[in-house]
């Protein structure tokens, strides 16, 4: 096995791809003041989302647990927490919960400092000083080991089945393989595969926690009126060929490559093992990425027949298609292109190996085209009302 690296910066107990200094809004009300402090000292990243009060019980538990993981990825350097003051999110414990390990945290609250204009000047200034100490750092040699890649697929059609999935499975399990941690989610795309899926679990609370994840959220869209299980995809799956959502969970699964299952955990929760992990989450991209990104995500790999643009604040997502057409016509948010697997020039083993060099210079520092272009979307799953 070979002893890889890549060129990263070295955390506590952990390494970053990047080095960015994270201006988190505790609530909605409080990302125009983050948005503007992002915008006024470079090198840091604004998350705005659309969450933080007027949330109850578990999914205000899901919504603390998601930005505790934002503050905590290793590709944030530093962390300025924004609060309003009288929100649902405690972003004093918000704060006090990132500082724990051992990153520089602030914290401004919006009401206390007398209003935006006084927080925007306030924050500009510790936001400016954390980017001088971040700026200081610099990259060095980290096993491959120390990296959790989230694998994704959407806008699926029929070549992600059968060529940019299963590619990205074979970079999957080479991460594996050499001590690194692979998170994949998607409940929604997992059924009619789940039994493929559980025959690959270590042990058998690991299958059946995967099969209560589906069971779940087979309940959810009942509660709705809908039976998930049947139901045909997106109307973007059926335009790109796609049958049935059992057609669809059969190749979205491929991207999770071969290696035993050997956890499931809850969105945005903290894994403990190495190896391959499901998360319980949905299958709308945004969401879905913004849960890996909690859960410590340094890279994303998103497989695509379609094309779908989108990247996060502060890991980067790699977009690979199998399909000709989109590599050619959507060259502007595609960063790998595989389609040479669809007429034979290429095998899907070289495709994974080329994926995965590229997942190496990436966490070394090589830009992915939404990086590059700017995108920054952050979605929290909210799993309660809206009051």
């Amino acid at each position: 096995m070979r002893d890889d690296f890549f060129l990263g910066f070295e955390r506590n107990k952990c390494a970053g791809t990047r080095n960015y200094v994270a201006i988190l809004p505790s609530v909605v009300c409080a990302n125009e003041v983050a948005r503007i402090i992002e915008e006024r000292v470079d090198g840091t990243r604004a998350f705005l989302h659309h969450q933080g009060c007027i949330q109850m019980g578990r999914d205000l538990e899901q919504t603390f647990r998601s930005l505790l993981g934002f503050g905590l990825n290793p590709n944030c350097h530093s962390v300025l927490v924004i609060g309003l003051g009288c929100e649902a999110i405690d972003a004093e414990k918000l704060a006090n919960e990132i500082a724990k390990s051992g990153k520089p945290v602030d914290l401004i609250k919006i009401q206390d400092m007398g209003g935006t204009l006084r927080s925007v000047d306030k924050g500009i200034k510790i936001a400016r000083e954390f980017v001088e100490i971040a700026s200081q750092q610099h990259r060095k040699q980290i096993p491959v080991s120390e990296l959790t890649i989230g694998v994704k697929c959407g806008a699926s059609d029929t070549t992600s089945g059968i060529a940019s999935n299963p590619a990205t499975g074979v970079a999957a399990d080479m991460i594996i393989e050499r001590g690194g941690r692979v998170i994949f989610g998607e409940t929604t795309e997992v059924i009619g595969a789940e039994h493929v899926l559980a025959r690959r679990a270590l042990t058998s609370d690991v299958a059946e926690r995967l099969y209560k994840a589906v069971e779940r959220i087979e309940m959810e869209g009942k509660k709705m009126g809908v039976d998930l299980r049947g139901s045909q995809p997106t109307p973007g799956n059926i335009k790109g060929g796609l049958s049935s959502i059992e057609e669809k969970s059969l190749g979205a699964i491929r991207k999770a490559g071969t290696s035993p299952l050997v956890s499931v955990i809850e969105y945005a929760g903290r894994p403990n093992d190495k190896g391959l992990i499901f998360m319980d989450s949905p299958g709308r991209e945004v969401e879905v990425v913004s849960g890996f990104m909690a859960s410590g995500a340094q890279v994303i790999v998103f497989s695509t027949g379609l094309g779908a643009p989108f990247g996060l604040p502060v890991v980067p997502v790699i977009k690979v298609t199998g399909n000709p057409k989109t590599a050619k016509f959507r060259q502007d948010d595609i960063d790998l292109d595989v389609s040479n697997i669809i007429n034979g020039e290429e095998t899907i083993e070289n495709a994974g190996k080329r994926i995965y060099d590229e997942i190496i210079a990436v966490a070394s520092g090589k830009l992915v085209k939404s990086e590059i272009l700017g995108y920054r979307f952050v979605d929290i799953w909210r799993i309660g009302p809206t009051l």
